[in-house]
């Protein structure tokens, strides 16, 4: 059995992370928005190839405001620019760390979940055998498999 990872994280570590996150998320908090499903179907949303057409579109309507529509606001549309920046520098760093994590998490709970498969196939060998105190283990541990019920043979007279 490869083991994939091996890492104990201190729990002072697990808690000073678990604090500066629920820091960082208290500092966001005023500024972030929560959006339905709908709304997030709905709102136009500038990707990476609309950044530069944005922002040229910044540039046009500061230098050249006679061309920008009465109901357009160039102020707020350079603040929304800037929180978008800014967010979106967040939101990538934010992404690199929850995928490392999650990629972390995924190894350490496969090499539990391997050792434990490994563990019950055993105890369930050591039932099939009558070794003492095997089979009630083994009935204990198979109560975590629900649905995998060995179908009953099939009897063939008629």
């Amino acid at each position: 059995m490869k083991n994939l990872i091996a890492l104990e994280i201190p729990a002072e570590i697990a808690q000073q992370v678990e604090q500066k996150l629920t820091e960082a998320r208290q500092m966001l908090a005023p500024f972030l928005v929560a959006l339905t499903n709908e709304q997030r179907k709905t709102t136009a949303k500038m990707g990476d190839k609309t950044i530069p057409f944005v922002s040229k579109v910044l540039e046009y309507s500061k230098s050249n405001p006679s061309f920008a529509p009465p109901y357009m606001d160039v102020t707020g549309m350079e603040v929304d620019v800037k929180a978008a920046e800014t967010l979106t520098t967040l939101l990538r760093s934010s992404e690199q760390l929850t995928s490392n994590l999650d990629d972390t998490s995924m190894l350490s709970g496969s090499d539990a979940y391997i050792a434990a498969l490994g563990y019950y196939n055993s105890v369930r060998h050591a039932a099939k055998n009558n070794v003492p105190a095997a089979k009630e283990i083994y009935e204990d541990l198979r109560k975590r498999f629900p649905g995998r019920v060995r179908k009953a043979a099939v009897s063939t007279t008629v």
